[in-house]
């Protein structure tokens, strides 16, 4: 996807990679913090796991707002 894509849609969905790079982490951190409920559970489109962006972006948030209350 590229970045242009990323901008002009409303609310693209990314695959693991893309997800786990927005949060800066690897691919297996990334589904590890599905597991713990860190991370949205996956859309499935098929065998295809895809996140809408605003989901990754809500976890980015919430962790924020965590900072500030811990």
């Amino acid at each position: 996807m590229t970045a242009s894509e990323l901008t002009t849609s409303p609310d693209p969905l990314l695959n693991v990679k893309e997800s786990a790079a927005l949060l800066g982490v690897s691919t297996p951190t990334f589904w590890r913090r599905v597991a713990d409920g860190t991370a949205p559970k996956p859309l499935k489109l098929g065998s295809l796991s895809r996140w809408p962006r605003s989901e990754i972006l809500g976890v980015i948030d919430r962790l924020k707002a965590a900072r500030g209350m811990a």
